[in-house]
C-alpha cells in the first residue's frame, strides 16, 4: 500500500521523477536569478521629486552597475560629484562631451547641437526649461537635467562652475532600469535621442533576472505540490476498489452458504 502511494505504476514513478527535476531546476533558476540580480543591479531610493514623473521621491529603483564610458544620452543615471554636494543623485543625461546643449528653441524644446529633442517624459507641457541656457559640454563629461524641470537642481545651476555644469563620466556608478517599489515599469530609453550620434543605450537584463526568479518559484511550488496532489487524486479509486472487493467476497460467501443449505 505504501509503495503504491509514493510511486504507483510507471506513470507515478515518472511523475515523481519529473517533480523532483522541476524542483531542482526551479532552485537553480530562483537562486541564480537572485545572484545575477545582485551582481548586475544595486537598489537605490530616490531622495527628491527632481525626476518626477519618471521616478518619484521615495521610489526604490533598480540601477544597473555600469562604467561611465557606457553612458548615452537619455540615460537616467545614479552619480556622485563633489561639486554637487558629494551625495548620490539621480538625473537624466541630455548631453555628452562635445555637445552644445541649449534651451529653448521656438517651440520651447531642448536642443542638442542645434537639433530639437522631443521629451515626452516631462511633466509639464510648457518649455523644457524656464531658465534659458547655452552650454558647451567638455570632453569626458556629461550634462544632466531632472525631468521635473521646474524644481530640479541640476546642471543649469552649476553653469558657473569649472565644469560648466557638467560632471565627469567616472562619477556615474549605475543606470536606472526599472522602478522596483512601489511596483512600476521599465525606465524607457527616449526615442528623441536615438537619432543623435551614438544613439541610446540598450536596456539591462532586469526582465531576464525577474523572469528567472519567477520561473524558478513556479517550478519549485509546482514540483513540491505534485506528491500531495497525486495522493489526493488516487484515494477515490483506491476506496472504490476496496468496496468492490468487499462486495464480491460477500456475494461468494452467500452463494456457498446457499449451496450447503
Amino acid at each position: 500500500m505504501g509503495r503504491n502511494d509514493t510511486t504507483g505504476d510507471g506513470r507515478g514513478r515518472l511523475g515523481s521523477a519529473l517533480s523532483g527535476l522541476a524542483v531542482a531546476v526551479g532552485c537553480v533558476l530562483f537562486l541564480g536569478g537572485f545572484v545575477w540580480g545582485a551582481v548586475e543591479y544595486q537598489p537605490y531610493t530616490v531622495p527628491t521629486e527632481s525626476m518626477a514623473p519618471t521616478v518619484d521621491s521615495g521610489d526604490r529603483v533598480l540601477a544597473q552597475r555600469i562604467d561611465g564610458a557606457e553612458v548615452r544620452r537619455g540615460d537616467v543615471v545614479v552619480f556622485k560629484d563633489p561639486a554637487w554636494g558629494d551625495l548620490p543623485m539621480v538625473k537624466r543625461v541630455v548631453g555628452v562631451g562635445g555637445d552644445t546643449v541649449a534651451c529653448c528653441d521656438g517651440g520651447g524644446r531642448l536642443t542638442i547641437n542645434g537639433k530639437p529633442v522631443e521629451e515626452p517624459y516631462l511633466r509639464s507641457s510648457g518649455p523644457a526649461s524656464l531658465t534659458k541656457f547655452n552650454a558647451a559640454v567638455p570632453a569626458g563629461k556629461l550634462f544632466l537635467l531632472g525631468d521635473e524641470r521646474g524644481t530640479s537642481q541640476d546642471s543649469r545651476v552649476h553653469l558657473q562652475d569649472a565644469g560648466h555644469g557638467a560632471v565627469p563620466r567616472g562619477s556615474v556608478s549605475a543606470r536606472v532600469d526599472a522602478v522596483a517599489w512601489p511596483p512600476g515599469e521599465m525606465v524607457d530609453r527616449p526615442e528623441g535621442f536615438a537619432a543623435l550620434p551614438g544613439g541610446v543605450s540598450r536596456p539591462g537584463p532586469v526582465k531576464l533576472v525577474v523572469g528567472s526568479v519567477v520561473a524558478g518559484m513556479v517550478l519549485i511550488l509546482g514540483g513540491a505540490a505534485y506528491g500531495p496532489v497525486a495522493r489526493r487524486l488516487s484515494r477515490p479509486g483506491r476506496n472504490r476498489g476496496a468496496g468492490g472487493g468487499a462486495g464480491s467476497g460477500g456475494g461468494r460467501g452467500a452463494a456457498e452458504a446457499g449451496a450447503r443449505g
